[in-house]
């Protein structure tokens, strides 16, 4: 039976409508910059406004504004009086371990880091999110150090939350699916789930996939919501939503950390 295009219309509506419907619990966006023009009264009224909470991120380690002991309590400090957010260190590099002392690093209200920047096994420095810096001889080979390096990372860096998850470098993220096979993500799951580690949704990338997420899942791993935006431009936690409702994904799924007095 053909259907009245009215009918087709409200159909679709009521569909697009159940895909942006939000959970029966509080979202926290935990990996917000002041970047762009969002100032941090700016992020206030973001976050109102859409009834997201946010954590904050700092970017700390070589090559960063923040890199040293010495001025930590000064960025902190910012941050007094705006008890509605939770204020992260994001952990730059592998050198960030023996840059920031254990003291400094436990300031703020949780840390996180990524596998984006690492050096390779001919000691070429990588950062895959810029092509001109990411070295890849050969893709397969490329993807095993990636992992076996990002599970020495779950397993020795003291870590809340792993951010950017399952990034791949430009010219191999149309292949998501063929890179990160089962036994790979595995592997990283069973990193993640030891160290009581949990796992980033990021909004501005969509990752890491719903079939990693699902087994991430029934590993018993935790997740948070994370964006990463680059400026003011962005919104919703989109992707996290979509994940929540098609992985069945409930409050109990998210970690969250718990806040410094900073007052």
């Amino acid at each position: 039976m053909k259907k009245h295009p009215v009918v087709i219309l409200v159909l679709s509506i009521i569909i697009t409508a159940g895909c942006q419907q939000k959970p029966g619990f509080q979202l926290t966006d935990l990996h917000v910059h002041l970047k762009g023009n969002l100032t941090i009264e700016g992020a206030v009224a973001k976050s109102k406004a859409e009834n997201i909470n946010y954590g904050i991120a700092v970017n700390c380690g070589m090559g960063f504004p923040v890199h040293s002991d010495s001025q930590i309590d000064s960025v902190l400090a910012t941050f007094k009086g705006y008890p509605q957010f939770y204020v992260a260190m994001q952990a730059e590099g592998r050198e960030w371990v023996n840059t920031f002392s254990r003291e400094s690093i436990g300031k703020f209200d949780y840390v996180f880091t990524d596998c984006m920047t690492f050096t390779d096994a001919k000691g070429r420095r990588n950062r895959i999110w810029m092509p001109k810096e990411t070295w890849i001889d050969n893709e397969d080979e490329f993807m095993d150090y990636l992992v076996n390096t990002l599970v020495t990372i779950l397993n020795t860096e003291p870590i809340n939350i792993y951010v950017n998850p399952t990034f791949l470098p430009a010219q191999m993220a149309d292949r998501y699916n063929s890179f990160w096979t089962p036994e790979r993500m595995d592997k990283v799951i069973k990193a993640a789930r030891k160290n009581n580690i949990a796992i980033e949704i990021n909004n501005r990338y969509k990752i890491p996939s719903e079939t990693f997420i699902k087994r991430a899942k029934k590993a018993g791993v935790k997740f948070t919501i994370g964006t990463n935006n680059a400026d003011e431009n962005f919104s919703g936690a989109e992707y996290a939503l979509k994940m929540i409702r098609k992985c069945g994904l409930k409050e109990s799924d998210f970690w969250l950390p718990a806040k410094k007095n900073r007052m």
